[in-house]
């Protein structure tokens, strides 16, 4: 059990990391060699130049300008400056919306905090039950919690009360932030331009026809079912092998423009390839009249694969995009069944072209309710399952867990340094790293539901991370005891004993869980800001494979967040503070940091790093309406 010196020495091994990392940031994002990587939206926008290209020898790759180093801390200010309206132009509604939620978590949790240790924290301190028992082993935190109430006592009512204070706070802020975010949406929505797809709808299932082809079908249905708004539609078709065609051509259009652009700067010498793979062997020719050849054969094996697609009955997919003359047809029709069978002519609000998963259009119904049945079923059994092996892993992440198992390190583990970073650290890195590879299962397993946009998958992965988070993290970190330990209770008991087993054993997991929050939250939060991994691959794409100025911007290809990951992250912390804020308030100041700290993290990457992402934030409201169930629950 880590004790109260334990969570100091987490606390200060984390937030010392957490320094390291924005001071690692703050001195990388000056260096004019590191430009791209910081700034790749202003850069794809055409609003910011190289500095490298005015600046001679050295000051080309190093800022050797020192007052800028004085300002280091200058980004925080400026994320806290931008106005909404300014990052809804540069970012996007969905990325803006993404951010309140954290600005929704500070308003939520502040009030809580301080309310808390007002009344609470007396309260629990002056329990005195624990004191009581000599033989039971306690720590300082503890004495915080509600475990140092004795059973019966009048001073649950303090708890309870602020149970319900908490309660319809929470419920309050969420009202609040829906009826702002519902009016911002709004006048997103007036304020900008029309675009094709708010005036479309995505059919599938197109039932065969023997007399038309399943272009004629839909024209045919749509002209008969809505005739005052069908405007014209699309067909989609199975066109992969055009596609391989047009990827090769960009490929030998960029090794053309490289070579062109290498003749322009040395007219004395024309460049050569071989050609053989990749340029490694074969015979020595002319590069530039070489992919300009290859790329008029290209052409030509296209336009016919293009012809050959057109028409061909068997490269058409049943699925097709329907456009309207109003947004208001496009809206009824996607909105209604259309026929008297459900299993054919499904409609839905069609995706952006961006947004669009095409390997999903002609899943048939039957088989699109099968898939999602078995996946239902698979995903109860993986989150079943893995609760036994991410037990096991945390009985192994504390002191007594390590000596049972490898007893010959008892005498090291028991030094006093060591022994804090155990109990202080450990438990919290172990569960994020056994967390690693469910995101990219979670994922596979939506698309094997067949949702048909990208955002759609990552709505329903996020659903999916947010469910195992709650099931395996929280109900299974909470009871205590090993892997085996914790099966037999469950097997053991009844069922209506399993909500007290669980009760009982949520304020002693109270240190985990801050151990968790600051490994996953502070030190976590502040390494996503240094970027490291987009550092290191743009200089390794930067030094050894751009040609182009294409090749670059791909190379500083700004990514975008994991909402797939990042939204049931900030949703389990929203749990954890409702649950724990009667319970353990010590966690509380743990958590608002977080926030704190997420929302000026996450500010500045939708300022200059990350560029628009399409999954929509419509679930942070009913996840916090399920945490606040929770709590009243435990």
């Amino acid at each position: 059990m880590a004790t109260l010196q334990d969570i100091v020495y987490s606390a200060s091994i984390n937030l010392l990391s957490a320094i390291f990392f924005l001071l690692a940031f703050a001195i990388l994002r000056l260096q004019p060699i590191n430009d791209r990587v910081y700034f790749p939206k202003w850069y794809l926008k055409g609003i910011r130049a190289s500095p490298t290209h005015s600046r001679a020898s050295v000051s080309r790759f190093v800022n050797m300008d020192f007052r800028t180093y004085i300002r280091f801390l200058n980004w925080m200010p400026a994320a806290w400056r931008m106005p909404e309206l300014e990052l809804i132009d540069h970012a996007g509604l969905d990325s803006v919306v993404y951010i309140r939620i954290y600005l929704m978590g500070l308003k939520i949790f502040v009030p809580i905090t301080i309310l808390a240790f007002a009344v609470l924290v007396p309260v629990n301190w002056t329990g005195g039950t624990l004191e009581r028992f000599k033989d039971l082993t306690f720590s300082d935190i503890d004495k915080l919690s509600i475990s140092n109430i004795p059973p019966g006592s009048q001073r649950f009512c303090a708890h309870v009360l602020m149970s319900y204070v908490f309660t319809f706070w929470t419920l309050y802020v969420i009202y609040k932030e829906y009826k702002t975010t519902a009016v911002m949406r709004l006048q997103f929505l007036a304020s900008e331009s029309r675009r094709p797809d708010q005036f479309t709808v995505l059919v599938r299932n197109v039932p065969p026809d023997p007399d038309e082809s399943v272009a004629e079908h839909v024209e045919h249905f749509f002209c008969v079912n809505h005739p005052d708004h069908y405007l014209s539609h699309q067909v989609v078709y199975n066109a992969n092998n055009l596609a391989n065609l047009v990827e090769r051509k960009k490929t030998l259009l960029n090794w053309l423009t490289y070579h062109q652009n290498k003749y322009e700067r040395n007219p004395s010498s024309k460049p050569t390839t071989k050609t053989g793979f990749c340029g490694l062997w074969g015979t020595r020719v002319d590069a530039i009249d070489y992919y300009t050849t290859e790329i008029e054969k290209l052409t030509e094996e296209e336009d016919k694969e293009r012809e050959r697609v057109i028409n061909d009955p068997n490269a058409v997919v049943p699925a097709a995009f329907v456009s309207f003359r109003t947004r208001w047809g496009a809206a009824i029709c996607a909105q209604t069944q259309q026929t008297s069978n459900p299993t054919i002519w499904l409609t839905e609000r069609a995706p952006e072209p961006r947004d669009v998963y095409w390997d999903n259009l002609a899943i048939p119904y039957v088989e699109l309710t099968i898939r999602r049945l078995l996946v239902a079923v698979a995903l109860f059994f993986l989150i079943f399952f893995f609760m036994i092996p991410i037990a096991f892993v945390q009985s192994l992440a504390s002191i007594e867990g390590i000596e049972k198992v490898f007893p010959f390190l008892k005498p090291i583990i028991e030094m006093k340094s060591i022994k804090s970073l155990v109990q202080g650290i450990l438990p919290g890195i172990a569960l994020k790293i056994f967390l690693v590879l469910l995101p990219i299962i979670l994922m596979i397993m939506s698309k094997i539901e067949g949702f048909t946009s990208l955002s759609s998958l990552d709505r329903r992965s996020a659903v999916k991370y947010h469910l195992f988070l709650l099931v395996n993290v929280f109900v299974g970190s909470i009871v205590t005891g090993t892997a085996m330990d914790q099966l037999k209770t469950f097997l053991s008991q009844s069922a209506t004993e399993i909500p007290k087993i669980i009760g009982v054993s949520i304020p002693l997991k109270a240190t985990f869980f801050i151990t968790y929050i600051m490994v996953d939250g502070w030190a976590a939060i502040a390494a996503e800001i240094l970027r490291l991994v987009p550092l290191i691959m743009f200089h390794l794409k930067n030094t050894f494979l751009v040609k182009t100025d294409q090749d670059r911007e791909q190379a500083m290809d700004p990514g975008c967040l994991d909402f797939a990951t990042s939204e049931p992250r900030v949703q389990f912390y929203f749990l954890l503070g409702l649950v724990y804020a009667a319970v353990t308030p010590l966690l509380l100041p743990f958590i608002i940091v977080f926030f704190a700290f997420s929302y000026t993290v996450f500010r500045h990457q939708y300022k200059g790093s990350w560029k628009i992402d399409t999954a929509a934030c419509r679930t942070s409201c009913s996840d916090n309406m399920v945490s606040c169930i929770l709590q009243r629950a435990f």
